[in-house]
C-alpha cells in the first residue's frame, strides 16, 4: 500500500509538472501568434490583397516566422500534456490493479486469507510478474463467492482449507474466478490436490516470465505454439489457458489430469487449435483431401475471442481498427488497463513478404510493466516491446521484420 500510494503520488506530481510547463508553452505560443497578428496591421481597404509593397512583404515574412514558432509551441504543449495524461492513466491503472487484496470483496474470507491469495506467485520467474491470481481473478472470485449458497460457500471453504500449498489454494480460487460452478471446482481441486508448486506451474501456467527479453514458453520439450497457419486460434488457446486453469490442465494433463507426456500435450494442443479454426470459420488451402489452415478473418477472430475468453474474463472483444499512430495511441490506455488487470488482448499485425505479397499474423498482449508491453507470439515466445514501438506499429521484435503495422486490436474500449 505504501508503495502504491508513493508511486501514485509521484505519477500525479509528474503529470502536474508537465501540465505546468505545457501551460507556459501554450501561453508563449499564444503570445507569439498575437504578436504575429500585430505585425500584419489592419486591412488597407478593398485592394489590400491585390498589392503588397516591400514593407508589407517584410512584415508578412516576419509574422509568418513568429506565427510558425507560436504554432509549434502550442502543438508541443498539447502533445506533452496528452502524453503525460496517458502515462499517468497507465500508471494509476496499474497501481489500482496492484491493490490486489481489495479487489476480492467477500466476507467469506478473512483479510489475512485475501492478502495471502493476492500475494501468491508461481515459484519460477519474477514474483510480481508471475502472480497466480490477477486483479480480475480476485474481483470475479470475490463476486462469485458472495453469490454462492451457504452450502456451496462451506464446500469452497473446505477446499481452500484442505489445499496443501498457497499455490494450490490460489489455483482453486482461480478456477472459481474462471466461471466454474462448485462441482466443477471440486473436481479440478481433486486433480491438483497435493501437487507441488512446480508441478502446478508446469501444468497450469502456459506463460512464465523470467526477465525482459524474448522467452520460449514450453511444456516439457514442446512449445505453446501454433501448428500450421493457425496463429489466431493458437493465440486464443494460450490466452484462455492463462485465465482458465481447468482448461490449461485439460491440455497438459488430459481429461483426468494425469496424461502429462509432452507428446500427448502437443496432440491435444493441435486438436484444440484446429477446433477453434473451424469454429471461427477459418480459411483453408490445398486439395479437398489435404486441406490446410490458411488464416482467419476479423469476424472469426472476434467470434472465438468472445466464445473462448469472455466467459472467463468478463470482457467483450470488439475489433478496433488502427490505421495510424494516433489510433494506436488512443487505444493504448485501454489495452494497458486490461492487461494490468490480467485480461489478454488479441492484436493483429501485417506487412509484406520480400516479393511484395501481403502477410498478416495474430498475437496477444499478455502483460504490462511501466512503458513496456509483453507480447505472446504463437510461434511459442513472449517478448517485451516498448509503447513507442507499439504506437509506431512496429512489433518486429516480437515476430520478424515483415510485420511493421499493428492494424487491429480486439478489446471492449472504455
Amino acid at each position: 500500500m505504501a508503495c502504491a500510494f508513493r508511486d501514485g503520488a509521484q505519477a500525479l506530481l509528474t503529470l502536474a509538472d508537465v501540465l505546468v510547463d505545457a501551460r507556459k508553452r501554450d501561453q508563449t505560443g499564444r503570445e507569439q501568434l498575437n504578436e504575429a497578428r500585430g505585425q500584419l496591421g489592419g486591412e488597407d481597404g478593398w485592394f489590400d490583397g491585390l498589392h503588397e509593397d516591400d514593407g508589407e512583404e517584410q512584415a508578412r515574412v516576419r509574422a509568418r516566422s513568429i506565427g510558425t514558432g507560436g504554432v509549434d509551441e502550442r502543438l508541443a504543449a498539447a502533445v506533452a500534456a496528452d502524453d503525460a495524461a496517458r502515462a499517468a492513466a497507465r500508471d494509476l491503472n496499474k497501481y489500482a490493479a496492484e491493490a490486489r487484496a481489495g479487489q476480492m470483496r467477500t466476507d467469506n474470507l478473512s483479510a489475512a486469507d485475501r492478502l495471502v491469495l493476492a500475494d501468491t506467485s508461481n515459484i519460477d520467474g519474477d514474483r510480481e510478474l508471475n502472480e497466480i491470481l490477477t486483479a480480475n481473478d480476485l474481483e470475479r472470485a470475490g463476486t462469485r463467492m458472495e453469490k454462492l449458497s451457504a452450502a456451496d460457500q462451506d464446500r469452497m471453504e473446505r477446499l481452500l482449507a484442505d489445499a496443501k500449498t498457497p499455490q494450490e489454494r490460489a489455483y482453486i480460487m482461480k478456477s472459481l474466478a474462471a466461471g466454474y460452478d462448485v462441482d466443477q471446482v471440486e473436481d479440478f481441486a481433486g486433480k491438483i490436490h497435493g501437487k507441488d508448486p512446480r508441478w502446478l506451474q508446469e501444468h497450469l501456467a502456459p506463460v512464465t516470465t523470467n526477465g525482459w527479453g524474448q522467452e520460449q514458453q514450453t511444456y516439457g520439450q514442446q512449445n505453446w505454439s501454433q501448428d500450421g497457419s493457425t496463429c489466431v486460434p493458437s493465440s486464443t488457446v494460450t490466452a484462455r489457458a492463462m485465465v482458465d486453469p481447468v482448461y490449461a490442465l485439460g491440455l497438459t494433463g488430459g481429461p483426468d489430469g494425469t496424461d502429462d507426456s509432452p507428446e500427448a500435450f502437443r496432440e491435444r494442443l493441435t486438436d484444440e487449435q484446429m477446433r477453434l479454426h473451424e469454429e471461427g470459420d477459418g480459411a483453408n488451402s490445398g486439395w479437398l483431401w489435404d486441406r490446410q489452415p490458411a488464416g482467419m478473418d476479423s469476424e472469426g477472430q472476434e467470434e472465438i475471442s468472445d466464445s473462448q475468453l469472455s466467459p472467463h474474463t468478463g470482457d467483450r472483444y470488439d475489433v478496433q481498427e488502427m490505421g495510424s499512430d494516433d489510433d494506436r495511441r488512443d487505444v493504448l490506455t485501454d489495452i494497458e488497463k486490461s492487461v494490468a488487470e490480467g485480461k489478454p488482448v488479441p492484436i493483429n499485425v501485417e506487412g509484406h513478404e520480400e516479393n511484395g505479397d501481403w502477410v498478416g499474423h495474430g498475437m496477444m498482449i499478455v502483460g504490462q510493466e511501466g512503458n513496456m508491453l509483453q507480447i505472446y507470439n504463437p510461434w511459442g515466445t513472449t517478448t517485451w516491446v516498448s509503447e513507442e514501438d507499439f504506437v509506431k506499429g512496429d512489433l518486429s521484435a516480437a515476430s520478424d521484420d515483415r510485420f511493421d503495422n499493428v492494424n487491429n486490436v480486439y478489446i471492449e474500449q472504455g
